[in-house]
């Protein structure tokens, strides 16, 4: 559960959303400024923007805002999310109370406003309104912070457009024409001013404030490829009137416009990727908010007169604590409520993941959004709007997505010292050979050398062109892979929980065993009684289920089908909803069901301990287990399962040999789950069953506690804030939208082989950016010493730097080849 808004010791807990952050090291200036103010501790999230500032008594928000701002970043104070539901308060006049619902923004956060629950129509208005026209800060895009997706395309397409021609006329001399060069500088032009803005003011606002950032070493490697290109064109106007020059002519009239040009073009498509994943970051939080039920049903006179059936429909946010209502086969529970009337199934797969409904009846408990399968059921509401459980898995969710990111790109660590270093570098060359020799044009020759050889081409390609390689390779095989960072932390995870249910196993019940009682069993040894085989008790069984919707009885159907049995019609059928069903096939009455209904059935006293004892033996091995009665007598037992995946084995397997300790994690019982994890080969001490939604979560923060970088395999939403939570969170492609929303990996497949090639696709590909970043390191250290000592012409040095980027491209081409 969220932490509250203020904690019991004073302590406030402010959410700030913060813009221009581009790196590591801008996350790390921004809680160095915070932690200056005396009391602050901040955690800052990089990929959503935004921070957790822990503020004592006496700060206020205005003072954190303002060490935001002086670090060289914006800062505003997000909306409280998630108010307490406030009690209704009586209206002075006799109308109806006015009341405190919750709306679902858009971007997941819920908002009070005041409505009149006697007018259904302005209901709907007030949900219209709040959408169309939210208050300040209250339907506040949190994932909306430049540069954003809209502001990167267009700088991205215009720049590809004129790259293009830009490098074909630079680098292929037949296609050179006279004075082609100013061409090149009206094509390179918009590129660097216009295109490259992000990059130049973020450049700009890191030196204003003492630091460098990648996007420095991108500004200083485009302005000076294009600014000594523009200098030596007007310099010489007609460097470029005559083409077909040999390498010494060109030697002294070097160009470098494709340079700048194709250090923007390829770093804006890194920087495009990159804020199409921010874009998509509260999509699970929006997604698991409108699993919701729209509707609800209100009794308003129940408790005066149950029978009255008086009858009010109204939005579902409306409800308050203390309201009946009406919940009919097929609809969804509108809010948490317990049960005052009626028995039902209620299929909780929506939010458990478990395949098989919860029977309910008076006194028993049920939650929002879950669907009420079979029976008519009133109930009473408990907690609405913000105090659900629907929207505390929200408040999950959004907790986990703004903690802390581990991550930090090492990129941007590197080059916080690199850029000066070279800066300087190139300063001191200059000095040096002006002193030395007094020929200003070899100072600035070698001082030009020593920024182009430095020149971050190969350094902005290590990344993005390593990641599409890798993720493009990775859709083929249906994994979808977030971003580069999800990278870093996949490389070092090494422990993963699964989830049972549609992870593990199937996530659909299947019949797995049918046991026929021998006459005698019950002491009954009268020879007039007629036997009942397998096959007979099967299809018998299956006549009277398949007039029911119940899990269990589809798959008995199924099963009887699967056995090539004809299921005879059934008539006098009839279901006692929670229990079982009873009807009449082949002349024989034949009722299948659970204890309490067999019993209701056959008298308390028809089960003997043999009787009891096999239907232990039944669920200890793992099954759901049902009594089979034929004309009054108990007959059998079927048992059902979710069954493992065939997959499901050997991937485990796999996942050790890589270096991982496998979890199971399930919300069924201890000895189903044990029965699974022996199946699949996990150890026993690695099995927690009866977990809740939100015991998942402390599952995985139980283990990082310890130590322990853990990924989280799901498919249910209640699997979505443990995904969430985890270093490294993969959903399965069979799975709900919100788990693959909550993940960072995404399997579209439902087999865990597919998790075993993500995690290991993923490690790879990591390990080729992390080579393409030692080699395009390398290559500038070892570079500028020669250019400095004026051993380098600008011109070779371009080449070089193109040379370098060629092999990063190579290099990571390889990644192409996984696989196959």
């Amino acid at each position: 559960m969220a932490e509250p808004l203020t904690r019991e010791d004073g302590i406030r807990l402010v959410d700030l959303d913060i813009t221009g952050m581009t790196c590591a090291s801008c996350v790390g200036r921004v809680e160095r400024k915070l932690g200056k103010i005396e009391g602050v501790e901040a955690s800052v999230n990089l990929p959503l923007e935004q921070a957790r500032v822990s503020v004592p008594a006496g700060v206020s928000d205005e003072e954190i805002v303002a060490a935001v701002e002086k670090a060289g970043y914006g800062a505003t104070v997000r909306t409280p999310a998630h108010a307490p539901t406030p009690a209704p308060t009586p209206a002075p006049t006799p109308a109806p109370a006015p009341e405190t619902a919750f709306v679902h923004e858009t971007d997941g956060i819920s908002r009070a406003s005041v409505r009149d629950p006697d007018a259904p129509a302005h209901h709907d208005d007030a949900a219209q309104a709040a959408h169309a026209a939210p208050s300040e800060g209250a339907g506040h895009d949190h994932m909306a912070h430049t540069p954003r997706e809209a502001v990167l395309r267009p700088r991205l397409i215009g720049a590809a457009l004129l790259t293009v021609p830009l490098v074909l006329i630079s680098m292929v001399p037949a296609l050179q024409f006279p004075h082609w060069g100013w061409v090149a500088c009206a094509l390179a032009t918009p590129v660097v001013l216009w295109a490259a803005w992000p990059f130049h003011s973020a450049a700009f606002r890191a030196a204003r404030h003492g630091s460098s950032t990648m996007d420095t070493l991108v500004s200083v490697g485009v302005l000076v490829s294009y600014g000594y290109s523009a200098i030596e064109l007007v310099l010489d106007p007609a460097m470029t009137a005559h083409v077909g020059g040999g390498m010494e002519e060109m030697a002294h009239h070097s160009l470098y416009f494709e340079t700048a040009a194709v250090i923007t073009t390829f770093l804006l498509l890194g920087r495009w990727l990159e804020a199409r994943a921010k874009r998509e970051a509260g999509a699970a939080l929006r997604a698991l908010l409108d699993l919701g039920a729209a509707r609800a049903t209100l009794l308003p006179s129940w408790d005066a007169d149950p029978a009255a059936g008086v009858e009010r429909t109204m939005p579902a946010e409306s409800l308050r604590p203390g309201d009946v209502v009406l919940i009919r086969p097929g609809e969804k529970v509108p809010t948490d409520a317990v049960v005052l009337e009626g028995a039902s199934a209620v299929d909780a797969s929506l939010l458990t993941g478990e395949s098989v409904p919860q029977e309910v009846g008076p006194g028993d408990a049920v939650t929002g959004a879950t669907l009420n399968t079979s029976g008519r059921l009133v109930a009473r509401a408990t907690r609405v709007g913000a105090d659900t459980t629907l929207a505390q898995m929200g408040r999950l969710v959004a907790d986990a997505q703004t903690g802390k990111a581990r991550v930090a790109r090492l990129a941007d660590r590197i080059s916080a010292v690199f850029v000066p270093v070279v800066l300087g570098l190139a300063v001191l060359t200059f000095l040096g050979w002006l002193l030395l020799s007094g020929d200003m044009a070899a100072a600035l020759r070698a001082a030009v050398a020593v920024l182009v050889i430095a020149c971050p081409c190969a350094l902005g390609l290590a990344t993005p062109v390593g990641l599409l390689a890798g993720t493009g390779r990775a859709s083929q095989l249906g994994i979808l892979i977030r971003g580069p960072e999800v990278l870093e932390d996949s490389r070092t995870v090494d422990t993963i929980v699964l989830d049972k249910t549609g992870t593990v196993t199937e996530g659909r019940m299947r019949l797995t065993a049918v046991r026929t009682f021998v006459r005698g069993m019950d002491g009954v040894s009268d020879a007039s009684v007629r036997e009942t085989d397998d096959d007979d008790l099967l299809a018998l069984a299956a006549a009277v289920e398949a007039g029911s919707e119940h899990p269990i009885g589809r798959a008995i159907v199924e099963g009887a089908r699967e056995h090539g049995l004809a299921v005879p019609p059934v008539s006098d059928f009839s279901s006692t909803a929670g229990g079982g069903v009873r009807g009449s096939a082949e002349g024989r009455q034949v009722a299948v069901g659970r204890t309490s209904f067999l019993e209701a059935e056959l008298g308390p006293n028809t089960l003997t301990e043999a009787h009891r004892s096999a239907l232990a033996d039944a669920e200890a091995a793992g099954a759901t287990a049902v009594w089979v009665a034929v004309d009054g007598r108990p007959a059998g037992i079927l048992s059902v399962e979710d069954t493992v995946k065939e997959s499901s084995a050997e991937a485990i397997a796999r996942l050790k040999e890589l270096g991982l300790r496998p979890l199971l994690v399930t919300g069924d019982n201890a000895a189903v789950a044990a029965s699974v994890a022996a199946r699949v080969g996990v150890a026993a001490e690695d099995v927690v069953a009866g977990v809740r939604p939100e015991d998942k979560v402390e599952v995985v923060r139980r283990l990082q506690c310890e130590g322990a970088v853990v990924a989280m395999v799901g498919d249910g939403v209640n699997d979505a804030p443990a995904l969430a939570a985890a270093d490294v969170g993969i959903a399965m492609g069979s799975g709900t939208d919100v788990a693959r929303e909550a993940a960072q990996i995404t399997v579209l497949g439902s087999d865990l082989d597919q998790v075993v090639q993500a995690l290991d696709l993923s490690r790879r590909t990591l390990h080729i950016i992390r080579t393409n970043l030692f080699w395009a390191f390398a290559y500038n250290t070892l570079g500028i010493p020669v250019a400095a000592a004026g051993l380098l012409n600008p011109m070779i040095a371009g080449g070089a730097m193109a040379a370098s980027s060629v092999l990063v491209v190579l290099n990571s081409l390889r990644l192409t080849r996984y696989g196959r």
